[in-house]
């Protein structure tokens, strides 16, 4: 009787032992399966991450390019335009890059290949324009050195020398009108130049018409476009606010006077902006504490010694 007792309770013992070695086997197989599953999403996480990084690496080098090509081009007097269309396209893309949840490097190579297949094209318009500076300059020697000769010779050749010295002198006429160019086109621009009335506390009301009596400030706001041409540095932005006779409206120890033109032009106040070249927002408050009269009122903005833009309002 205690023999089968003994048997009995050893089959028990020998039960519960494999009973915890299928638990213990369960256990490490399911530890198993989530680590293998673990280790794959890394491997997705990681890929993806590579493929964002060489991506990004790869925008950044074409930008680097098209900068190289836009200051070439620009040097050799050719048109920008569809250069600075792509620079502001790929700016757009790098910017999506960042927050692109739904990224895929199929797409962004396509994006890519898309853009190398603009600058191959583009190089053979700066190869033409190459030699044609080139052929320019080679010119410009040319025309040089014949002056020279004509003018060693005798006064049997004066309409000739004539002739190569009003050809000299168109020559730099086309030079100066390219360096106008050149400042107009870094010259900065005001756009959507919009008036908002401060109230003593401090409520705001825009638009084009408002009570003088809720006028404490003047908050003339604007956006300065990016201009690959113009420097990233601190302007001097002036505004001048005139009345419906044209006279400035100031306080005394703000305003002054500036240069436009070749004369002085009184102004109402100025403020230093540093120009980020990223299409900025720019806000320029004005105070003044005798009461605006009623009638029509304009505002015109100044930079760098150009009309940038200019607003209008009313005042009841």
């Amino acid at each position: 009787m205690e023999a089968e007792v003994t048997t009995n309770r050893q089959g028990a013992v020998n039960m519960t032992i494999g009973a915890l070695l299928g638990i213990l086997a369960l256990l490490a197989y399911l530890f198993i399966g989530s680590r293998n599953e673990t280790l794959e999403v890394q491997k997705l996480l990681t890929s993806k991450v590579e493929q964002f990084a060489a991506t990004q690496s790869k925008l950044d080098s074409i930008a680097n390019v098209l900068d190289e090509k836009i200051i070439e081009v620009r040097q050799l007097g050719g048109n920008i335009a569809e250069l600075e269309r792509i620079k502001r396209q790929l700016n757009n893309d790098k910017k999506k890059l960042k927050y692109d949840l739904s990224f895929s490097i199929q797409q962004y190579n396509l994006k890519i290949q898309d853009y190398k297949r603009f600058l191959a094209q583009n190089e053979a318009d700066i190869r033409r324009l190459r030699d044609e500076n080139g052929t320019l300059r080679s010119r410009a020697r040319a025309l040089e050195e014949e002056k020279e000769t004509i003018l060693s010779e005798n006064e049997g050749l004066k309409h000739e020398k004539e002739a190569l010295a009003q050809t000299v002198v168109d020559y730099s006429i086309q030079n100066a009108d390219l360096k106008n160019k050149v400042t107009l086109a870094s010259a900065l621009k005001a756009v959507n130049v919009q008036l908002t009335a401060l109230a003593a506390n401090g409520k705001e009301r825009r638009g084009s018409a408002f009570k003088a009596s809720r006028i404490d400030r003047l908050k003339i706001s604007f956006i300065l476009p990016a201009n690959p041409v113009a420097a990233k540095n601190y302007k001097d932005i002036y505004v001048r606010i005139l009345d419906a006779n044209g006279a400035v409206v100031s306080e005394s120890g703000i305003g002054g006077v500036l240069w436009y033109e070749g004369r002085e032009l009184g102004y109402s106040t100025h403020q230093a902006v540093l120009f980020e070249n990223n299409d900025q927002q720019v806000d320029i408050y004005f105070r003044r504490d005798a009461a605006y009269k009623p009638g029509a009122y304009t505002v015109e903005l100044y930079a760098e010694g150009f009309q940038i833009g200019d607003g209008r309002f009313d005042v009841k």
